[in-house]
């Protein structure tokens, strides 16, 4: 599977969140809605990059588990 299919296989289980790709080759990922103040306050990024995509869906899955825990 080519990287821009693995891509855009992963865009409906991080939905919210815009994949792109840099001219560099590099994969970033912004949240389409800010993460709330108090979310934010507890060390949540909006956006946030990779290497590839394994380390691209750790950092989403990093900031959603800060934000899932700020939540409670």
């Amino acid at each position: 599977m080519t990287q821009s299919r693995a891509v855009a296989a992963v865009r409906p289980v991080f939905a919210g969140w815009r994949i792109m790709r840099s001219d560099a080759g590099r994969l970033w990922a912004t949240r389409e809605r800010p993460f709330p103040s108090a979310v934010e306050e507890a060390g949540a990024h909006r956006t946030v990059d990779g290497d590839d995509l394994v380390a691209l869906c750790q950092a989403i899955a990093a900031q959603e588990g800060i934000a899932g825990g700020r939540a409670r």
